[in-house]
């Protein structure tokens, strides 16, 4: 059966006609050209095709495209568009990633930053996770990004420096600006 939706990715309003079947990484990249997120397992378990929709993490390979009719999808391409401010059209997340080196092959990159912008958005919320200890405010260690970040998997094995920019893109998202090596902790 088919479905006209309307999806706004990366700030543009897109229209199209999907099959329901269709999964929203499909449709992105198969319909609107839209390669960013990756094709990694199609099971939802390398997070290689992780979107922001609605501001909320997603796999967008589990994700059926007609459940996102009228939905605001971001993906890598389109989050510097959400920090206007940076001098070098780069998102802090995409900036600290850079800076730490936190990439080999790169087909993981997009889905780590889309996940790493997501998850440090639900820590400053003070949304706990599975290693956040309820009687202090949590603190944003190694622990605690390696377990938001676990849906996220690199073949390189790259996690000793994506934690170090998830930590370091934290610390630019709260301050405003770029941190310095040592401000990343």
């Amino acid at each position: 059966m088919l479905r006209e939706i309307t999806v706004h990715v990366d700030g543009t309003t897109r229209r199209l006609t999907v099959d329901t079947r269709t999964t929203l990484l499909d449709a992105l990249r198969e319909r609107l050209g839209v390669t960013s997120p990756k094709k990694g397992c199609d099971h939802g378990q390398c997070g290689a095709c992780t979107v922001l929709s609605g501001g909320r993490r997603v796999l967008s390979c589990l994700t059926l495209a007609v459940t996102q009719d009228g939905a605001e999808v971001v993906t890598a391409e389109g989050l510097a568009a959400r920090a206007p401010e940076a001098e070098d059209g780069l998102h802090p997340v995409q900036r600290a990633f850079i800076d730490c080196d936190a990439f080999q092959c790169g087909y993981c990159t997009p889905g780590q930053v889309v996940s790493a912008v997501g998850a440090l958005d639900e820590f400053a919320r003070g949304w706990p996770s599975a290693v956040t200890d309820g009687a202090r405010p949590p603190e944003l260690d190694r622990a605690e990004v390696a377990e938001r970040m676990s849906g996220n998997l690199c073949r390189c094995a790259a996690y000793v420096n994506i934690v170090p920019a998830v930590q370091r893109a934290a610390v630019a998202l709260r301050t405003g600006g770029r941190p310095t090596a040592e401000a990343a902790g």
